[in-house]
């Protein structure tokens, strides 16, 4: 693991982080910048933790930090993801860290045997100047 996150320098078109739990100093999954379009400064956002990582609140932190590195540190206008559908807990966390709605890509994936919709999502600079990944502080 250590090796391939040791090569992530050299993909120009994205940034890929380790999430460590700093109690254990073990890795519990990934948070990842990726598809930047440069002429739009814009890209994908997406994470994944193992269960170890879950339920304690590393992945709004690690989600926070990376999204903000992201507008603040790269000059990003707009970070985009995608949730499936029968996610309800993933998209909780990505709308308490701003990002909002945009629409539904229906049967947009074959999941063990059933057709399962994207919930497509995204969060703007401007917002998050003015939210800095806390929106229900700003209301």
């Amino acid at each position: 693991m250590r090796a391939w996150y040791g090569t992530r320098h050299e993909q120009t078109d994205r940034l890929d982080l380790a999430v460590v739990d700093l109690t254990t100093g073990d890795c519990v999954g990934e948070a990842v910048l990726n598809e930047w379009d440069s002429g739009n400064r814009s890209c994908s956002f997406r994470i994944a933790l193992t269960s170890a990582g879950q339920d304690r609140g590393l992945g709004t932190e690690a989600l926070r930090l990376i999204v903000g590195h992201g507008f603040e540190r790269l000059g990003l206008h707009r970070i985009s993801l995608q949730v499936l559908a029968f996610n309800p807990r993933a998209r909780r966390a990505y709308e308490k860290a701003g990002f909002v709605v945009e629409g539904i890509q229906r049967d947009a994936v074959l999941y063990d045997g059933a057709w399962v919709d994207y919930v497509m999502m995204s969060v703007l600079a401007p917002e998050w100047k003015h939210h800095q990944g806390h929106p229900e502080a700003t209301c």
